[in-house]
């Protein structure tokens, strides 16, 4: 295929993948306000508590087989059916798991109501097993058009279900009715939009060569994974549910900006590297990209977003959650580094070095449970500083092996996006005072927001940004 034919199918894909991560994220974005008004913190922490056990097993889910089909030049059929059935018996088992440990949960959290909502709950497991697999294949032949009417359908099914029953009082259970309908839904309509089907094929020398891959990248998951719970885990049981709740509520509005862009970017660019995986300037070239496309926007969004987030959350939450500003600051300016960690991490998957992965986990984790200890005594508020503290030692890591695979080190990567930071901090500068305006919270996010759009848009333009004008001809190119 010509380079001009893949940047085409490469853009159409990812503007598919954003539309869906834009329309499911403003659903789920608009039901969590809902939620947050009609339950209280307490509530929404109780879920989080459980959140952190099924976040982690939720890895074993794909247990990096996933990646390893969109890795593997030559992945067919009988790759793809032993991953489904060997996926699909290890979820029932982590199910059985959870259900018998669930008691041992609400002893540890000393909440007894805990034990019937974990066991609910964790049956996402189950249907996320059926899933994975579709949406491994979804990624490997680039039909992310699929993707966007099995998500919107599941979210918005489950927004109705979840605000229906919060409004009728069932509290922590319309959360859980939420989650649990949302991944059915959506797995019931990319089941029946996807041509694939398991067949009756297995192969224990197909599934070792995949796992010899996948496993550095399921224990890599599983240190990410654990290690972000681990402060959920520690402030559930060291403080309190309400000090969890606003912890991941200020957590929540960065993490659904950027990860609707990361996902949109990299979900798209890890097959399309992988396909190049022998060409390093080719990766390097897409690695580039990413860094400074998601770079262009995510700065302007995060620094913006922090800017305005008094008005934000008092609007939108109301003043019970007004605890969740300080948390939601930190937060913006530790998600904003993201572009450069998973555009590295994705080049280096894309080159097969998933033995590179699992170092650098390693080494992250490693930084990042001192820093837990040595804030722990500190409070929550110094918890999240430590978090904030580690993000660009952490972007320093996953940037150095890509200084020997592809010649692109981490000083070029900040040079890259250090137009558009500077450009953004211009942009709060002049936007920050307008909150002291004697003017309703409504007004000032509304003249907070057009202004730091314009300085943002006319800088790009006197600057002639490239970014901007490549998100340009990415619209016209879909036209």
């Amino acid at each position: 295929m010509s380079d001009n034919g893949m940047k085409s199918i490469t853009v159409k894909n990812m503007i598919w993948r954003f539309a869906e991560r834009c329309a499911a994220q403003a659903v789920s974005f608009l039901v969590s306000i809902t939620l947050a008004r009609l339950i209280s913190p307490e509530q929404y922490g109780s879920i989080t508590l459980i959140m952190v056990f099924t976040s982690i097993l939720q890895v074993f889910v794909d247990s990096g087989l996933g990646n390893a089909l969109i890795q593997k030049r030559d992945s067919d059929d009988l790759d793809f059916s032993s991953v489904f059935y060997f996926n699909f018996i290890i979820c029932i088992l982590l199910y059985i798991l959870m259900f018998v440990l669930s008691p041992f949960i609400g002893d540890f959290y000393e909440d007894k109501s805990l034990i019937p909502l974990t066991r609910v709950i964790s049956l996402t497991l189950i249907i996320s097993g059926v899933k994975g697999i579709q949406q491994a294949y979804v990624s490997k032949h680039m039909l992310f058009k699929r993707f966007f009417y099995s998500t919107l359908g599941g979210t918005i099914f489950s927004a109705i279900v979840g605000i229906a029953m919060a409004y009728n009082g069932f509290g922590c259970w319309a959360l859980v009715a939420q989650q649990l309908s949302n991944v059915t839904i959506d797995t019931m309509i990319l089941w029946l939009t996807v041509k694939w089907r398991p067949k009756l094929i297995f192969s224990f020398e197909r599934l070792k060569v995949l796992f010899s891959y996948g496993w550095k990248l399921l224990v890599s998951a599983l240190f990410d994974t654990g290690y972000n719970n681990l402060r959920n885990l520690i402030i559930g049981k060291v403080y309190s549910p309400a000090d969890l709740a606003f912890y991941n509520k200020g957590q929540q509005f960065p993490s659904l900006i950027v990860t609707n862009i990361n996902t949109s970017i990299d979900s798209v660019l890890l097959p399309v590297m992988a396909s190049a995986q022998d060409n390093a300037n080719i990766v390097k070239k897409m690695t580039r990209k990413s860094i400074k496309m998601s770079g262009y926007v995510m700065w302007p969004l995060m620094v913006g977003l922090a800017v305005c987030a008094k008005p934000i959350v008092v609007l939108l939450l109301t003043e019970k959650w007004i605890d969740s500003i300080f948390f939601l600051r930190v937060f913006c300016f530790t998600y904003v580094l993201w572009p450069i960690h998973t555009a590295n991490l994705n080049a280096i998957k894309a080159m097969g070095r998933s033995d590179e992965f699992l170092k650098l986990e390693v080494i992250k984790k490693c930084v990042g449970i001192i820093s837990i200890l040595i804030s722990l005594p500190f409070g929550v508020h110094a918890m999240a500083i430590a978090y904030l503290i580690t993000a660009p030692i952490s972007a320093i890591i996953n940037a150095f092996p890509n200084k020997k695979l592809l010649n692109y080190t981490f000083k070029e990567q900040i040079e890259d996006i250090l137009p558009y930071i500077g450009l953004s901090l211009i942009m709060a500068a002049l936007i920050w005072p307008i909150q002291n305006l004697p003017l309703d919270n409504l007004m000032i996010l509304v003249i907070q927001v057009v202004i730091g759009a314009m300085i943002y848009i006319i800088g790009s333009k006197i600057f002639k940004l490239d970014m901007y004008f490549e998100l340009l001809n990415m619209v016209k190119l879909k036209k």
